[in-house]
């Protein structure tokens, strides 16, 4: 079923684009012409990582924010957006219902894959008769948690091993009351007749999808897992990187953390202290990425990179993430548990120190120790870190062979699944199309 045109629309965030990216890079292996639509800020994240492969079959498409002076153009993402213009993206994105009419019209695609945060999109589409499939960019446990919240309100969660804490219900509900990150649309919720792609496998959360199917809840269709091998090492060798690379050989297998909490967080100066004393106590090597947002005055606790010494590495900003989990002296990733950071570990058999932050980051986080390749590390009543878990934690996954086995017997599972759950997206694609063709010709 190659030669089918497909356009994609994701939302505005790097954490939803990159699976949108990956899932369009196995799509155009099997012979779709991918159009990706976005604004010209993260298209030229993604133009960057398009290779000589793919250039043929994956274009870029803009879509044009309207011009509103709190919103330029270096503010049409969520990666540095401020937190108080998070509401305006998201109104601004949907303002370009009539632009994104017209693209589709221009480019008449036989298929839309979209955002579950953007069903206008889909609607958009079926005015032009264009078939489409929401996409729903994190896993099947986490859109069952939702659903079942949305579908059967005070009723129960039957998996136990899923919840949220209230000061993390609290933190999420004003998160999505202040950024309207989330368009809920009831009659979408009802309809069991739409596929929903999920960025998972059956090998990490197959009970949830299982569970949704059986209930009625959502046709729920995983995308597989996407890191290759090949990932690594197509990778820059720039200097800074390989002066980390080679820091890391010196250090003994699987001796080594690293911490990275995404490229869309910043700690505060509470969560950045314990942190940095947890490493500290550890006595653990370490490579941490850090962050700081303009205009904040959050640091390193004084004297903390002299105390470290050649022990750890401090990467301000940007670090070669797969090329360091692949390494092996990486004994553990110190994560917030975002989805993308997730996936990227059990790729490389790397078990997983959890420290969820925001979101739907403590379900992930549940989730991975549900399957045993994972612990989180605990918080008191009000959601603070202590120094001493985090030490306690780091220690522990260093030295757990059962956890790092777990992971890696994890990965091969992930891997072995990969091509079975691409047919499966491939079927429901032509299944859609063909029902959307079929009801044309009944008119």
């Amino acid at each position: 079923m190659g030669n089918l045109r497909i356009v994609m629309l994701p939302y505005l965030a790097y954490g939803h684009i990159t699976p949108f990216f990956e899932l369009a890079k196995k799509l155009s292996d099997r012979g779709f012409s991918i159009d990706i639509c976005s604004t010209p800020i993260n298209l030229s994240f993604i133009k960057e990582k398009i290779s000589e492969k793919y250039s043929s079959s994956i274009h870029l498409v803009e879509l044009h924010l309207p011009n509103l002076p709190e919103l330029p153009p270096h503010h049409h993402t969520t990666n540095g957006l401020p937190k108080h213009l998070k509401q305006t993206l998201f109104k601004a994105l949907k303002m370009t219902k009539p632009q994104f009419h017209q693209i589709l019209s221009d480019k008449k695609p036989d298929f839309l894959i979209y955002d579950i945060m953007l069903l206008w999109s889909a609607r958009v589409a079926s005015t032009l008769n264009i078939p489409s499939l929401k996409f729903y960019t994190v896993n099947a446990a986490i859109f069952c948690y939702f659903s079942h919240f949305y579908r059967k309100p005070g009723e129960e969660f039957p998996f136990p091993a899923l919840y949220m804490r209230d000061y993390e219900n609290e933190q999420m509900t004003h998160d999505v009351a202040d950024d309207a990150e989330v368009e809920i649309d009831k009659d979408n919720l009802t309809e069991f007749d739409m596929f929903v792609l999920v960025d998972s496998s059956r090998s990490i959360d197959g009970k949830y999808t299982d569970y949704l199917w059986e209930t009625g809840q959502a046709k729920v269709v995983p995308i597989g897992t996407r890191f290759h091998q090949d990932h690594v090492g197509n990778l820059d060798n720039n200097g800074d990187d390989m002066d980390l690379i080679k820091w890391l050989d010196m250090k003994t297998e699987h001796s080594t953390v690293y911490v990275s909490f995404g490229s869309e967080y910043f700690l505060t100066k509470e969560e950045m202290e314990e942190i940095a004393y947890g490493l500290e106590l550890s006595n653990v090597d370490f490579i941490w990425v850090v962050r700081f947002q303009k205009g904040e005055q959050v640091a390193l606790p004084q004297g903390f990179v002299e105390r470290i010494g050649d022990r750890g590495r401090i990467v301000e900003g940007w670090a070669p993430q797969q090329r360091i989990l692949n390494h092996p002296s990486i004994g553990g990733f110190v994560t917030h548990c975002g989805w993308n950071s997730s996936l990227e570990s059990i790729e490389f058999g790397v078990p997983i120190i959890g420290i969820p932050m925001l979101y739907d980051q403590p379900l992930n986080a549940r989730l991975l120790v549900e399957i045993g390749v994972a612990i989180e590390v605990p918080r008191d009543g009000n959601g603070n870190l202590d120094r001493v878990n985090i030490t306690e934690n780091i220690k522990r996954v260093i030295s757990d062979e059962n956890l790092r086995k777990n992971m890696c017997n994890l990965g091969e599972n992930v891997r072995s699944r990969r091509e079975e759950e691409m047919d499966g997206v491939v079927e429901v694609i032509q299944l859609l199309r063909d029902e959307k063709n079929a009801a044309l010709m009944n008119k």
